[in-house]
């Protein structure tokens, strides 16, 4: 189950009273914003005595989060396996090279998660790594930070609010759980150096409930470069989508926090969990960029300590190719094109990368720049046709790269005061139903916009329905995200059409807001999502073909 699961908002009775902020909360300096987007790239790590079971952190325990009652692990075995929770092979500087192989520019660690337990030696708490009865004894936190700040890597700490193990936790006594949060975020702060982020992860709880507006002024006193972000009921300085690429937004930084498992787990799921393709990596690392935010990466250390090799390998290959590519990305802004899915762009000084990952079109056509390109080539030295006229900027490249083929743009002025640009979309979408016969607003194109704000959306009481794309020339297709803006769907198919009939590549059940499917390669123009029953209207956001 995500860790930013909506329905956790509805929260407990027993809230925290309502306490005066003391001081407007501040914001971090423009330079430290500007210098974390400037490394785009972040490894997070969910770890925890539950690796021991591979099941979710947090979410595997009865009750969960704020009640939740679908988890698979009791409470008395969930919250007992730190006395067996003994990573003997845990090396911090192993995981901080194995950060560094990747190409990630920062670390942010899981301290403390939904389910109480504490990765560090806190002082208000026996349930934690160091206690006497966790035979391991040693703080995570402490070495992990240490080998940061030795490898020149910035460290970030993960903070849940959220608090399964704790009796004053939203209970009449909530307020003492107060104290203890804030005493918590103390020592976090005090104790390993300099923090560069604090990631809170409140599950939609307001400033009230975490007394926010007296925590930020004592979280910049003892941290003044931090970056908080917007988990805690207050703003912040970035946004957080999760598990799904954030939306071009270049006057407000964002992070987009995505899971390495091939099944979206955070913690480690055991040994037939798998990992997402480098294609599929690679795509969203370059799409964050685009739109101008950040993507954090998680990793689940298996319950000995190490970081499960495959991966490992496939943090390497991210980085194989951020080593001969990164200038492309480190240190970039997004634009000025929008990304698409199919094409992004991101700039620094003079110069523009185009990102050319899955476009079905042979020669590229964009929306021309009020700027003079000088000298056009592939990053790779691959023949490029270039041409500038007639309001358009026309590419051709001779021959593709298998991910992203990477097209750089010298210009005759600066690139970072060009307005942002619509791609045009290089398909055409269709659907058996479009709510109201609303087709700007809710119509199939939607679903396939790289937009996830919008969404195509079918009629009430709808129950059987689909909604396809044609590309304009054929794709390889290898993997499929599906959003869907309500949990509607209870049985589909998604398909391709082969030239005579539509051939099923695979079947499911439900969808909900994070699904996604890896397969055979698949070449065709005309995909298609079927749906074969839905509680009502099936709403689907973005369906994103890889």
């Amino acid at each position: 189950m995500p860790i930013g699961f909506l329905l956790c908002c509805l929260w407990l009775t027993g809230t925290a009273a309502e306490t005066p902020s003391a001081v407007p909360a501040p914001a971090a300096g423009p330079k430290a914003t500007k210098d974390w987007q400037a490394k785009r790239f972040g490894m997070f790590i969910h770890w925890g005595p539950i690796s021991l079971k591979g099941t979710e952190i947090g979410w595997s325990r009865i009750p969960g989060p704020n009640g939740t009652t679908d988890g698979t692990v009791p409470a008395e075995e969930y919250d007992a396996l730190y006395r067996q929770f003994n990573p003997t092979n845990f090396n911090a500087n192993e995981w901080v090279s194995i950060a560094q192989a990747a190409g990630a520019r920062y670390v942010v660690f899981t301290t403390k998660h939904h389910d109480g337990f504490c990765e560090f030696d806190s002082k208000l708490t026996d349930y934690k790594i160091t206690s006497s009865e966790s035979p391991f004894h040693r703080d995570v936190v402490k070495e992990l930070a240490a080998a940061c700040q030795h490898a020149g890597l910035a460290f970030g700490v993960y903070y849940s609010q959220p608090d399964e193990h704790h009796p004053d936790y939203r209970k009449p006594t909530h307020q003492k759980y107060v104290q203890y949060m804030h005493g918590q975020v103390r020592e976090l702060l005090s104790n390993y150096g300099p923090i560069s982020v604090i990631w809170f992860d409140g599950l939609g709880g307001s400033a009230v409930d975490w007394d926010a507006g007296r925590l930020f002024p004592i979280i910049r006193q003892l941290q003044p470069n931090i970056l908080i972000n917007n988990r805690c009921g207050l703003p912040g300085d970035f946004d957080t989508p999760e598990q799904t690429v954030g939306s071009f937004q270049i006057f407000r930084a964002w992070e987009s926090c995505m899971t390495i498992s091939a099944h979206n787990q955070w913690a480690w799921g055991g040994t037939n969990d798998g990992v997402k393709s480098l294609a599929t990596c690679l795509n969203l690392l370059v799409n964050c960029a685009g739109g101008d935010g950040n993507m954090l990466l998680n990793v689940g250390p298996r319950p000995d300590g190490i970081i499960d090799p495959e991966q490992a390998n496939r943090l390497r290959d991210i980085g194989a190719w951020l080593a001969q590519y990164g200038e492309s990305i480190y240190g970039t802004r997004g634009g000025p094109w929008k990304p698409n899915r199919a094409l992004a762009s991101t700039r620094r000084e003079q110069t523009i990368y185009l990102h050319v990952l899955h476009t079905s079109s042979e020669a590229i056509e964009l929306p021309d720049i009020p700027r003079k390109v000088v000298h056009a080539a592939v990053l790779n030295g691959d023949k490029l046709e270039f041409a500038q006229r007639d309001g358009k900027l026309s590419v051709r490249v001779s021959q593709r790269q298998p991910v992203d083929t990477i097209v750089k743009l010298q210009l005759d002025g600066s690139a970072m005061d060009l307005p942002a640009l619509e791609i045009p979309l290089d398909f055409r979408a269709e659907a058996s139903n479009i709510y109201h016969n609303q087709t700007n607003d809710y119509g199939p194109q939607r679903a396939f916009d790289g937009d996830p704000s919008t969404r195509w959306a079918t009629d009430e009481g709808t129950k059987h329905a689909w909604v396809g794309v044609t590309l304009n020339s054929p794709r390889t297709v290898r993997s499929v995200t599906i959003s869907e803006e309500y949990d509607r769907v209870r049985k589909f198919e998604f398909q391709c059409w082969d030239g005579g009939h539509w051939k099923t590549i695979f079947r499911g059940t439900t969808l909900g807001s994070h699904f996604r499917r890896e397969f055979a390669p698949v070449t065709g123009r005309e995909f298609r999502l079927r749906v074969l029953d839905a509680t009502d209207g099936p709403t689907i956001a973005e369906i994103d073909l890889q």
